[in-house]
């Protein structure tokens, strides 16, 4: 598999198949809010978009980086997200970096959204999909965000070695700027465990797939059937693919 690592600014065409990763935080928010029963996520443009959006479907649930806002019901925060109860509840989100990066590849045949949180069911996605060419979109720090480059590169590595151990990919995001900003308060709208919760390695059975749905972009949690004699109880939202 061919595999290129880039910054969002660097996209200069759509690629085949692009694995967009956010892991401070709002692709292990989206992750938590699938978990926490959320049918889809609306990846918006802009914060007056999604208010927009709300202001059309007023039970869809606005989600923003930073601190809270009028006309938004939570914050970019896996920690305060986990007590939110989603079921069959639209999201609406928009963050700086994560949302822009889904949205800047959304012509592409296959993107994935991807943290630490659902590493492995992302490389599975990859392996089963049998991808020649993969473009992992780190978004943070204009591509530099080392947490984000750390995950998109065990990801390609567990696509091609199922083998590959996350030690030192885990120890360098721990290590980022990312990590050290929000275990010191530096952001807003951060709750104490959510440095811990975005390393969680593979806390969650599925992928994230993103696809444009008339005007929007969409993100939906994938996970692979399982054999029927294995096959048990899924996380409410969670549907096979």
């Amino acid at each position: 598999m061919d595999t290129r690592f880039l910054g969002i600014a660097d996209l200069v065409e759509a690629p085949s198949v692009a694995v967009v990763v956010d892991v401070m935080r709002a692709f292990t928010v989206a992750a938590w809010a699938f978990a926490q029963g959320a049918e889809k996520i609306v990846l918006a443009e802009s914060l007056d978009e999604a208010l927009a959006l709300k202001d059309r479907h007023p039970d869809w649930v606005a989600v923003k980086d930073g601190p809270s806002a009028p006309g938004f019901d939570t914050v970019n925060s896996p920690g305060l997200l986990r007590s939110v109860d989603l079921g069959g509840r639209t999201v609406v989100q928009k963050t700086t970096a994560g949302t822009v990066g889904a949205l800047a590849v959304k012509e592409a045949s296959l993107v994935l959204c991807a943290g630490f949180v659902v590493a492995e069911a992302t490389a599975q996605l990859l392996r089963a999909r049998k991808s020649e060419s993969v473009t992992f979109v780190v978004t943070g720090e204009d591509g530099q965000a080392d947490e984000d480059l750390a995950c998109a590169q065990y990801i390609a590595r567990r696509a091609a070695d199922a083998g590959t151990d996350a030690a030192d990919f885990l120890r360098r995001a721990a290590e980022s700027r990312a990590a050290g900003e929000l275990a010191e308060g530096v952001r807003q709208g951060v709750h104490p465990d959510d440095v811990a919760l975005c390393l969680e390695l593979d806390r969650f059975p599925f992928a994230m797939v993103a696809t444009l749905e008339g005007s929007l972009m969409v993100l939906r949690p994938h996970t692979a059937p399982e054999p029927a004699a294995r096959q048990g109880p899924r996380p409410a939202g969670i549907v096979a693919h």
